[in-house]
């Protein structure tokens, strides 16, 4: 009897043991696979979600995380206004879920800030621009460089035309913080 005890007793602390060692493996494996998320990704798994976003130099803005490409995310606002917004001005990001999603195979997980901006120019539309350190501006993007764009500076409500534009700003899209469209 007493060495069914001692036998119950090894078996139970073994397995005690391998139920830890089986816990502590998980653990660092989810440990491991988290450290591999970025954010683009766990923002690509909040699409469709209202957040609010806190920028570098600007105001904070409220929306739904409408669509991320590979450097930028883009949010619509309850205004009708979309807002372009490079990673890099990020500060930080609430009200996400617990989600993640890789880009795989996403068109829009491969377009960038430049392929963006480049389609607001062409079409025309009437912008404002927050670039770091500075107050917002109006206009209309006029090119798109490899990592700059010219804007044609005009008061949102008039249209581009030569005797609207007052200045013509060229700005590294480094200093881009946000663009907002309506």
């Amino acid at each position: 009897m007493r060495w069914d005890a001692l036998f119950a007793d090894l078996e139970s602390q073994f397995e005690a043991l391998q139920e830890g060692d089986l816990y502590g493996e998980v653990a660092d494996r989810v440990r491991a696979e988290v450290g591999k998320i970025t954010v683009l990704d766990r923002l690509r798994g909040a699409v469709d979600t209202v957040v609010r976003v806190e920028l570098i130099d600007s105001d904070p803005v409220h929306g739904t995380l409408s669509r991320v490409g590979k450097d930028c995310l883009l949010i619509e606002t309850e205004r009708y206004e979309e807002w372009l917004i490079p990673v890099d001005a990020l500060l930080a990001v609430h009200r996400l879920g617990p989600w993640a999603e890789p880009a795989v195979g996403a068109v829009e997980g491969k377009l960038g800030l430049a392929h963006l901006l480049r389609g607001i120019a062409r079409d025309r539309s009437p912008v404002t621009l927050f670039c770091a350190g500075g107050a917002p501006v109006t206009g209309t993007i006029d090119r798109v460089g490899a990592d700059f764009l010219e804007l044609a500076e005009h008061p949102l409500d008039a249209p581009r035309r030569r005797t609207e534009v007052y200045n013509v700003r060229l700005v590294p899209t480094q200093a881009l913080r946000a663009l907002r469209r309506r």
